[in-house]
């Protein structure tokens, strides 16, 4: 189970690289909520509001996952971002795509 959420984390870390979100945000569910702490915007409910998100403030740093546990449906990923600091990343999937994604911030945003 924690291979989905590696993959995802490798879709974002591309996205980062190369501007293009396509293959990142194709796993999001059609209905999707996106929750990103300290983003005034958040959340974002449905795949084409988190398109338009990344789109307006697409994200520079890229992350690492330090563990992952999965629970059924629901993965939890500890990650380090690549500016520094760390956080979590709680996903809960329907269907092989992300139904909810929180992410986490340890400190200040």
């Amino acid at each position: 189970m924690a291979e989905r959420v590696l993959d995802q984390c490798r879709l974002f870390n591309e996205g980062v690289r190369t501007g293009d979100w396509g293959a990142y945000l194709d796993r999001f569910g059609d209905d999707a909520t996106l929750r990103i702490e300290g983003d005034p915007g958040s959340p974002y409910v449905g795949r084409d509001a988190i398109a338009a998100a990344y789109a307006a403030a697409p994200p520079a740093d890229t992350l690492s996952v330090t563990s992952v546990e999965s629970d059924g449906d629901r993965d939890v990923a500890r990650v380090t971002w690549s500016a520094g600091g760390g956080g979590t990343l709680r996903v809960r999937w329907s269907a092989g795509r992300i139904a909810e994604l929180t992410a986490e911030f340890d400190g200040p945003v």
